[in-house]
């Protein structure tokens, strides 16, 4: 029987509130990073690999950029296809694999980052297909290489959309943190879950939602000011 009159309770509520906080953070954080590795480089590639692209080349009959585009194409299609309750179940036994379980903070960064790859890998696409074709032309004319054509033109002109790309990737990654806490993966979802749904305590459910909320709106906001102040640089 919970005994909300109990001053220890409000400061478990408060210390376990906490925790989950830092382990969302921690999946998050992690999972973020490596989102952002793995696909900034599928979004580059899928636009500079296309027939016609910076990267495409000869390869046969048809173009090596080409395939590797189509490739990467349906790979990413997939992976934001699947719902990422079944992308957690199809991905156990290579999350166990890799880091030894499939519950826990850690465990649960795998399927967070196979989930964001191709999320932020599309939206990366799209800020870079915003660029100008006449500033690729113009540095092509002025025999710029192909790496400077990528990263002083196509990426550098892509920053203030890549900021919102990367907002919008951490609001996601933090409402798949909580769906995967909700199944042992730890964070603020399993507080919620063990705390508030198991145990009948709605102060735990309140908690979590309001700071997670809290969280999105943050994020989101800076994600905002960033790319408004890098639209005027």
């Amino acid at each position: 029987m919970i005994d909300r009159d109990d001053p220890y309770f409000w400061r478990d509520l408060f210390e376990t509130i906490l925790k989950g906080t830092g382990e969302t953070f921690y999946t998050v954080g992690f999972s973020l990073l490596f989102t952002v590795v793995f696909g900034l480089a599928a979004g580059v590639l899928l636009v500079t690999t296309e027939p016609g692209g910076l990267l495409a080349k000869p390869f046969g009959s048809r173009t090596l950029g080409t395939v590797i585009n189509r490739l990467l194409d349906v790979a990413v299609n997939i992976g934001r296809s699947v719902p990422f309750i079944i992308l957690m179940i199809l991905l156990i036994p290579f999350t166990r694999l890799l880091v030894g379980s499939f519950i826990g903070a850690t465990a649960a960064i795998v399927p967070l980052t196979i989930a964001g790859i191709p999320f932020f890998a599309r939206l990366v696409e799209i800020g870079i297909r915003e660029v100008p074709r006449g500033l690729i032309e113009a540095a092509e004319s002025l025999g710029a290489t192909r790496w400077t054509i990528l990263t002083r033109v196509m990426v550098a002109e892509a920053v203030p959309a890549l900021a919102l790309g990367l907002s919008t990737t951490v609001v996601g990654l933090i409402g798949y943190s909580a769906m995967v806490g909700a199944v042992g993966g730890g964070g603020l979802g399993d507080v919620a879950f063990r705390y508030g749904y198991q145990r009948y305590s709605p102060e735990y459910m309140f908690g979590v939602v309001i700071l997670l909320i809290l969280l999105v709106q943050v994020f989101q906001s800076l994600g905002n000011f960033a790319a408004r102040r890098l639209s005027h640089r």
